[in-house]
């Protein structure tokens, strides 16, 4: 019995706690953080790329108008190429736009272009144009922007007049490129890039569809420009013998790169002038009326390399889950 005021103490001192317990209520707990929903990636599965889409543009004079209602097609169907090649006015406009240049704006400027932009006479028993109004034209258009700064991979492709090799520029002055790749022999004079002289990429690669290909396209789509030669030629006059005469020479050359393309775009063009500024809108249209057409079949292409890509990402791999 000695024990017991201990014994009714700690009885006491154990009602006194739970008691506490009873009338304080407890901390809540923190919300708990937001996670994401579990996902199952399989490591087996073989990464593919998008196929690397290449926009060739031809030469063809004033013609390469309609290269810009092409652009605009292809941009309001949201296909926009990873790469631009172009020889002669397609290097022109196709610089424009690899420049970063949107299609609006790109026909904004083509309309708005004088040839007192770009004409410097001169008289020269190798031509009549200079070139360095082209050159800072182009040059003033791409802000000053080298070829290796222009968002888009570029490339224009010239003729080495001593050689006679294919030149594609990719790297440095856009305008000097524009200008090798634009100088029609007897028109301009030829142009000088350090030791070496260049003249018209048309006299090689009229639409440098394998210069796209070396430069790693999966998918181009070329756009011939050029004119057909016509009969009646007899009645020519200076220009239109020497347009004929590069028309004649260029087939071959032309039917060979087209059959490496993957979609081709041919403006109903042949007919116009290719130094006649007035027909400029009616280029424009053409071109964005054959390239409307041919939507579908650019679509299909690119998917069907898409599809051929992952094929072979799928062979590398032969044990993976697709």
């Amino acid at each position: 019995m000695k024990n017991k005021p201990f014994g009714i103490l700690w009885v006491a001192l154990a009602a006194l706690i739970l008691s506490a317990c009873a009338t304080v209520s407890p901390s809540p707990e923190p919300a708990p953080e937001a996670v994401p929903q579990a996902q199952v990636q399989n490591p087996d599965v073989p990464k593919t790329r998008e196929p690397v889409v290449a926009l060739v543009l031809g030469g063809g004079g004033v013609k390469g108008f309609a290269h810009v209602g092409i652009i605009k097609v292809l941009e309001s169907h949201g296909i926009k190429p990873s790469i631009v090649v172009g020889t002669s006015a397609g290097s022109f406009v196709g610089a424009l736009y690899a420049s970063g240049m949107n299609s609006y704006t790109l026909q904004s400027v083509a309309l708005g272009m004088q040839e007192a932009d770009i004409r410097d006479l001169t008289l020269s028993s190798q031509g009549f144009l200079i070139g360095e109004k082209l050159q800072q034209y182009v040059n003033a258009q791409v802000k000053n922007k080298a070829i290796h700064q222009f968002p888009i991979r570029f490339a224009a492709v010239a003729t080495d007049l001593e050689s006679g090799e294919k030149v594609a520029f990719n790297y440095g002055n856009a305008g000097q490129a524009v200008r090798a790749s634009c100088s029609i022999p007897n028109v301009f004079l030829p142009a000088r890039i350090g030791k070496r002289q260049f003249v018209d990429g048309g006299l090689v690669s009229p639409v440098p569809v394998l210069t796209a290909r070396e430069m790693g396209a999966d998918v181009v789509i070329a756009v011939d420009i050029s004119a057909r030669p016509r009969s009646g030629a007899g009645a020519l006059g200076w220009w239109g013998l020497l347009d004929q005469s590069i028309n004649i020479l260029s087939q071959q050359a032309i039917r060979a790169e087209l059959a490496h393309a993957d979609v081709v775009i041919q403006p109903s063009v042949q007919h116009a002038d290719a130094l006649n500024l007035d027909q400029r809108h009616e280029f424009l249209l053409e071109g964005e009326k054959v390239a409307q057409q041919l939507v579908p079949k650019i679509r299909a292409a690119i998917q069907g390399s898409r599809e051929r890509l992952m094929a072979k990402a799928a062979q590398a791999n032969p044990g993976a889950r697709l």
